[in-house]
């Protein structure tokens, strides 16, 4: 087949996925194989390449945190903390909400955000019902904490997980880099929800006593199998902590431990995988093959050519564009598939525009799309799970009332970005120029004596 054939083709066989992925009119799991198998069976990518394209780093990782997750919420410690988070806020609705999103956000960072909300989406219900208040001033707020949370770490959002498999940032860089702009942005978006429903997180007295008399320690049901699996949890993340530095990969360190609490706790193997949500792991295989063909027939170079013909090749407006397409595409499609385009994209246009560092444009595709993902109700996977739930009870929450709330929060949310971002590189190149500089006086300084000398002897 001639190869302009195969580059119609591949950018045929890619639209139609992503339309099908965005139109929910099919399965995304069965879009992403179809679209996979297409390539294969048309021959636009060998199957060895077909393979290579498969990222196995983050197929690894995913597997790896979704047995250990698995494992350790039969212990019922995230519904302990939910309870306890509920009982220190003194029955407060306001102090409720804001204490949930908080342990909502903290544990997306180091768990998938989408197991945090099926965990924590339960207790909040029974917590609004307590109160007799409307839960969705508790849920929406719980979405958008999410992935912000999930923002903060490589293992916290599927967008970091690739971003750091394809590129070999590691836990700590996306900790030091991300963690200050992700704190910034969560302060302030609670806040402002804070003050939106201010009006609707009002319970009587005697609503509040109840909350008081909840006991968060019948939510532990296995005390000894929550010990080793807490144990087994921090052995893991201080694993990604120093994962970079042993140089291991890190789908090895949550492969490693997921192993290890099979080992210890002597957990049924049959049931611990039932926990992987291998759907999920098809879509991105499916995915990767796809994108892999786009790679193969040319197309990602092509379009990296015309991106640095837009932004004439400099970084920090190239770093730029990609914040905001990155937010505004993940508002309204998946972003998971978007990101797995733009990193071979963002390599590309390195390669082509002679740029050596690439992390301003790995940290604004990060932020961009992690964050970007709490535009509307359908941005990201947390939020689509988060209304199914709520649908199963009851509970309707309409694409625009989520939308009203959301989206605005997360146009601020990439404002503060930008601005974290632009000073974080120009605070990086005025340090390198103070630092050239103050070699530079160093030495003028050494050689300033040298030179009188060899003048005095001419």
């Amino acid at each position: 087949m001639p190869e302009q054939y195969k580059e119609i083709i591949a950018i045929a066989i890619f639209l139609f996925t992503y339309a099908a992925i965005v139109s929910e009119k099919i399965h995304r799991t069965i879009a992403a194989l179809f679209g996979a198998s297409l390539v294969a069976v048309l021959s636009i990518v060998s199957l060895e390449k077909a393979v290579e394209a498969i990222d196995f780093n983050t197929i690894g990782l995913l597997v790896g945190m979704m047995v250990i997750v698995g494992i350790t919420r039969q212990t019922g410690v995230f519904e302990f903390l939910a309870v306890k988070a509920a009982k220190n806020s003194r029955g407060e609705p306001l102090k409720i909400v804001a204490a949930l999103c908080l342990v909502t956000a903290v544990l997306s960072a180091f768990l998938d955000n989408v197991t945090t909300v099926l965990l924590i989406v339960p207790v909040t219900f029974a917590i609004a019902q307590q109160l007799e208040l409307s839960p969705l001033p508790f849920l929406i707020p719980e979405i958008i904490a999410s992935n912000i949370g999930g923002t903060a770490t490589l293992i916290g959002d599927p967008p970091n997980i690739m971003i750091g498999s394809a590129t070999g940032l590691g836990f700590m860089d996306f900790l030091f880099n991300l963690t200050p702009v992700v704190v910034v942005v969560y302060v302030l978006t609670i806040f402002i929800i804070q003050i939106i429903y201010r009006k609707q997180l009002v319970a009587r007295d005697e609503l509040k006593a109840n909350i008081m008399q909840l006991n968060e320690q019948d939510e532990i049901k296995d005390a000894a199998l929550l010990r080793k699996c807490l144990i087994v949890l921090f052995l893991t993340v201080l694993g990604f902590v120093l994962h970079q530095y042993v140089h291991l990969e890190s789908s090895i360190i949550a492969l490693t431990g997921a192993s290890l609490l099979l080992l210890v706790t002597r957990y049924d193997p049959e049931h611990a995988l039932q926990a992987v949500e291998w759907p999920v792991i098809f879509f991105f295989v499916g995915l990767f093959v796809i994108v892999g063909a786009l790679e193969e027939v040319g197309v990602i170079e092509a379009v990296a050519r015309w991106g640095l013909e837009v932004t004439g090749g400099n970084l920090v407006p190239t770093g730029m564009l990609i914040l905001w397409l990155s937010a505004i595409a993940s508002a309204f499609v998946d972003n998971i598939p978007f990101v797995a385009t733009m990193i071979p994209l963002i390599q590309d246009m390195g390669r082509l525009g002679g740029i050596a560092d690439l992390n301003l444009l790995w940290w604004s595709l990060s932020l961009g799309a992690c964050l970007g993902g709490n535009g509307t109700a359908i941005g990201a996977s947390a939020n689509v799970v988060v209304l199914g739930m709520a649908e199963k009870r009851g509970v309707h929450i309409s694409f625009i009332g989520y939308m009203k709330i959301a989206f605005p929060l997360m146009l601020m949310s990439i404002v503060i970005s930008m601005a974290y971002l632009l000073f974080w590189y120009y605070a990086h190149t005025l340090t390198a120029m103070c630092i050239t500089l103050g070699i530079g006086l160093v030495l003028a300084l050494i050689l300033k004596p040298v030179a009188n000398m060899i003048t005095k002897q001419k």
